[in-house]
């Protein structure tokens, strides 16, 4: 390989939550791993509320504690969720999931995104074979069998033997890479906050699929939620352009008064959503993780799980492959981290999208199906226990 400014094991791209997992991963080995950021140190440090709420499953919470972020995140920042619901338009049905008779633990947790990305931050600053390189971008890479050569925004060139792309959904690293993915862009957008609310949510997280719209409800702290409504993306910026009182009052009766009185916790945030599906997660050299492989649409609330229990699959490849003095790019690990990661993701993906399809549709036959859909799944237990076993992996 040519000669470069800069020589590191592995060369992580995107400080994300599931690129910092990655890192923290890895961080109690000898490999010198690099976690190249476009934003400043300042905003990793001291992460700013974004409006997302992570919803976690217990096997995502295991991942977070052995890596010691779960108990460096504040006990009033995790909510628990003590069962979910289903909605149909103005059906008063309502297809229910709830943790197993006699379990005392909830379905999962939710924990804000910056809460995440603030404990895996300060996890990382205390390993000295982890070093962020925040302020660039990564603007060129040359793979092949012996390495990576990775080039950043301000000239530096750095090799890896492995570099991970972890950087969006739309990774322009990805690109780099040649590695070519489904891009679905929805034409919805998501418009998040945190709403007070006089009516208790009991816990229980509602997904409501009302007509033109979809409704989620997320319970935070008693009196607390956060609210995802998700519309055309013409219709959410028009409503996101709304001063505080009309946008309330228009907020208010799209949730048909389900909550009572609200007033903002929170400033108002837009997501365009968009799906991903790369058609391969590894080149020699190289490998994707996270929203770079997958990108889940956010209906099911399983894209960041999918993509912290990759990074799992992937790091306990590269410790094993040390152990047994393979190479840590070994395209038979790389192989098979990619196998692992489609059989686990590929039916939620899926699943998912043929879920929004049909609960988008505003024709008879689709409205007709889904009420007919919800009915069922009530009616036979297998289904909703297996769908309330999903949410708790």
């Amino acid at each position: 390989m040519a000669r470069c400014d800069d020589s590191f094991d592995i060369i992580v791209a995107g400080a994300g939550p599931v690129g910092l997992s990655f890192a923290a991963s890895l961080a109690e080995s000898d490999l010198k791993v690099a976690v190249v950021e476009q934003q400043a140190l300042e905003s990793l440090a001291k992460p700013a509320f974004d409006g997302r709420e992570i919803a976690l499953t217990f096997a995502s919470i295991s991942i977070l504690r052995e890596l010691g972020a779960w108990d460096a995140i504040p006990a009033g920042q995790k909510s628990p969720v003590q069962g979910a619901r289903v909605l149909n338009g103005s059906s008063p049905f309502a297809l229910c999931f709830d943790p197993p008779r006699g379990s005392a633990e909830p379905l999962g947790f939710l924990v804000p995104n910056c809460r995440i990305r603030d404990a895996l931050f300060k996890i990382i600053r205390t390993h000295h074979r982890v070093q962020l390189l925040c302020g660039h971008s990564v603007v060129g890479v040359t793979n092949s069998r012996k390495g990576a050569v990775v080039k950043l925004s301000d000239g530096r060139r750095l090799t890896a033997r492995l570099f991970v792309a972890a950087d969006s959904r739309l990774s322009r690293t990805r690109d780099l890479l040649g590695i070519a993915a489904d891009i679905n862009r929805l034409g919805s957008s998501m418009v998040i906050c945190r709403v007070r609310h006089e009516r208790a949510h009991h816990q229980l997280a509602i997904e409501w699929f009302d007509h033109h719209q979809t409704i989620a409800i997320l319970p935070l702290m008693e009196g607390e939620s956060s609210l995802l409504l998700t519309l055309r993306a013409n219709e959410a910026n028009r409503l996101l352009a709304l001063d505080d009182d009309l946008f309330l009052i228009e907020l208010t009766d799209r949730c048909r008064g389900r909550l009572g009185k609200m007033t903002l916790a929170s400033k108002r945030h837009i997501y365009p959503l968009v799906t991903t599906w790369a058609h391969s997660f590894w080149a020699q050299s190289a490998a994707l993780v996270g929203d770079a492989a997958v990108g889940m649409h956010p209906v099911t609330a399983h894209g960041f799980n999918i993509g912290l229990g990759g990074q799992q699959q992937l790091a306990h490849g590269i410790l094993t492959a040390i152990r047994k003095g393979h190479d840590i790019a070994d395209p038979d690990m790389l192989h098979r981290y990619e196998s692992c990661l489609r059989l686990s993701a590929a039916p939620l993906y899926h699943a998912t999208n043929l879920i929004v399809g049909l609960y988008s549709g505003e024709h008879a036959a689709a409205r007709f199906a889904r009420h007919v859909g919800l009915r069922l799944a009530q009616y036979f237990p297998f289904v909703r226990h297996g769908i309330s076993a999903m949410l708790r992996r």
